[in-house]
């Protein structure tokens, strides 16, 4: 990654937490092409996409967007609306899973009761058939986010599971450790503004660790998530798998909803299982923002869509 490309994602990375460019974005956002990476305001318009994909062969994992609340009473409508969206997805029988920020839940605000909000949406998942993932969130949340899934486990709520990003010096060993405790993972680059003391400046270097993550799991049989969309990954992970005799139902790749869509049909027609990131809901202006830091031609399409009307 060169200096301007570092420069111009940081700046934007800057936006997320800007109350005015929020508040922009909210009004103008959608209108100008934001909805090419949300699947809608509400569950009946993200689970429209779901059936979309559903029949083009694609599994889906659906986020109600809502990181960083700032109000811990918050936290408990969140929890009612995947709660109700867990039984929309048994009641219709679509192939979705779900995931969730734990600072959506109160993670930041009252630790505790963001457990309970996490364990209620874990059981229910589970009664149901269902998995949920905590998705991570920035450097400060990593330890907490891992300690929530494995208190959660204490409990016998074996049907959640975390992120590691694959930029942070770390994770090599996170990636050990909840291995061998049987901690179900998806492994991701890492979308956050970071410092060089926690995380790897350089796009080379984080690539090569996201490759040492995907082998450590592959080699220990565990089932594995791989959520990219560099192609020279998924096709190093396609003849690592192949050399090693790992069948393809061990492992799946993720992708987000609205990038590289010809790719995810592509890879899920070659037969293996994809499984695409839905994310729905109305505070969906972060989320947007860390979509087009990761990558400058999603920058080109806004401007190309405003200039459009």
């Amino acid at each position: 990654m060169d200096l301007g490309t570092r420069i111009f994602r940081s700046l934007l990375l800057s936006l997320a937490g800007n109350r005015i460019a929020e508040k922009l974005a909210a009004k103008y956002g959608l209108r100008l092409g934001a909805n090419r990476f949300i699947a809608g305001l509400t569950q009946d318009e993200a689970l429209v996409r779901v059936r979309e994909l559903n029949a083009q062969g694609i599994g889906t994992t659906l986020d109600h967007l809502g990181e960083g609340i700032r109000l811990a009473a918050e936290a408990s409508g969140y929890r009612d609306e995947y709660i109700r969206l867990l039984d929309s997805i048994h009641d219709t029988q679509v192939q979705a899973t779900i995931s969730l920020k734990p600072t959506q839940m109160g993670l930041k605000l009252d630790s505790e009761r963001c457990y309970a909000n996490i364990r209620d949406i874990v059981a229910a998942a589970r009664s149901r058939g269902n998995l949920v993932t905590l998705d991570m969130e920035d450097s400060t949340c990593t330890d907490s986010t891992i300690g929530l899934v494995r208190r959660l486990r204490t409990e016998g709520l074996n049907n959640v599971g975390t992120v590691i990003q694959a930029y942070l010096y770390r994770s090599e060993e996170d990636v050990r450790q909840l291995t061998r405790e049987g901690v179900s993972l998806r492994l991701v680059k890492g979308a956050y503004k970071e410092p060089r003391t926690l995380a790897y400046p350089k796009l080379a270097d984080v690539d090569a660790n996201f490759l040492r993550l995907i082998k450590l799991r592959l080699d220990s049989g565990a089932y594995t998530a791989i959520a990219t969309h560099d192609e020279r990954i998924i096709d190093w992970t396609k003849r690592y798998a192949h050399a090693e005799g790992i069948p393809v139902d061990r492992f799946e790749y993720q992708m987000l909803y609205g990038v590289r869509q010809q790719l995810q049909q592509r890879v899920a027609d070659e037969g293996y299982t994809v499984r695409c990131y839905v994310p729905y809901g109305r505070m969906w202006y972060p989320y947007f923002v860390r979509r087009l830091a990761e990558r400058p031609a999603n920058v080109m399409f806004i401007v190309k869509n405003r200039f459009r009307r």
